[in-house]
């Protein structure tokens, strides 16, 4: 077996920075090359090699990919949902081309595997609301969705036509302590904690009973290195697996953060991102990814909310 050389590209942002940390204590540091447009992430800074890199740019994309004997990509690189609907033409255009020079270099240079993410952001007001299933109909409301949802089908073309190994996961909101949100719907999840112990008070841009699927950090790093782990037989979906954790309201997790902090209060400004959450589903069937690679969350609500104010005090 040839040692595995890792490409994380988008390595600073919210989900790269923590897997480039796990992969590193899995392959060893200088096996896996971090790589983002933006200064190296104060985390990674000293943990192993790091390069400036725009996936744009694909020549230079491919030249790197050569020149470091890469084998696998971790392509994280993205512009989110809310993001995303400020500037939805630059939003397509990096999301999509980003992920088809990837797909590209790993066909031409036969790597072993790709790993890109999908997003719940795929599902629309017309997909099932509740227990939300891995086949289902799916009509995004987003630019965000409507570039996932077509990458989700590039990847499965780019497997069935050239058998790249390129595997996905639709994460749900994503809740961290170590790495700041990144311009998502579901970043007041993330925001909330550190309010409730800056200042006992939360504006919140979504309704209080707005349910939305979600996952803390250590579970969606575990979700995906199990994912890129198990073999390619028990793979069996090639767009991208459903994968659920949690599901909570703005009130709930309020009243569990009440726990800690009881003079913590919120009041509720829903903004443009209220469409956007209203658009998706409040929680998400997994069955498959069970099935396939035995995906199980270790986080619930309560579990989270003591680690997260664990960490952030």
């Amino acid at each position: 077996m040839t040692k595995e050389k890792i490409l994380v590209i988008g390595a600073s942002g919210q989900i790269g920075v923590e897997l480039t940390i796990a992969l590193r204590k899995i392959y060893g540091n200088s096996q896996v090359v971090a790589s983002d447009l933006r200064e190296e992430n104060d985390l990674l800074k000293g943990t192993g090699p790091y390069v400036s890199l725009d996936v744009m740019n694909k020549e230079m994309l491919h030249v790197q990919v050569i020149r470091q004997n890469i084998t696998q990509i971790y392509l994280l690189a993205a512009i989110l949902s809310a993001t995303g609907e400020k500037s939805p033409g630059l939003a397509w255009h990096l999301n999509m081309q980003g992920l088809l020079n990837v797909l590209d270099i790993a066909r031409e240079e036969k790597l072993n595997k790709v790993y890109w993410p999908s997003s719940i952001a795929v599902f629309g007001p017309t997909s099932p609301k509740k227990d939300c299933p891995q086949q289902t109909i799916i009509e995004p409301i987003t630019v965000y969705g409507i570039s996932k949802y077509a990458g989700e089908f590039w990847c499965n073309y780019f497997n069935h036509r050239y058998a790249v190994d390129i595997r996905s996961i639709r994460y749900p909101g994503l809740i961290s302590y170590k790495s700041s949100p990144g311009g998502g719907t579901t970043d007041y999840a993330v925001e909330i904690y550190h309010e409730a112990l800056e200042c006992q008070h939360y504006k919140c841009f979504l309704k209080e009973d707005t349910y939305l699927p979600m996952m803390y950090m250590p579970d969606a790093i575990r979700a995906t290195i199990e994912l890129m782990e198990a073999p390619a037989d028990r793979i069996s979906i090639r767009t991208s697996y459903n994968v659920a954790a949690i599901s909570f309201s703005p009130s709930e997790i309020a009243a569990e953060i009440k726990k800690h902090i009881p003079s913590f209060d919120v009041e509720y400004r829903p903004d443009y991102r209220q469409a956007i959450a209203d658009s998706w589903p409040q929680s998400i069937n997994d069955s498959i990814a069970q099935r396939d690679w035995g995906w199980k969350p270790e986080f619930n609500l309560s579990k989270m909310t003591a680690d997260m104010f664990q960490n952030l005090k």
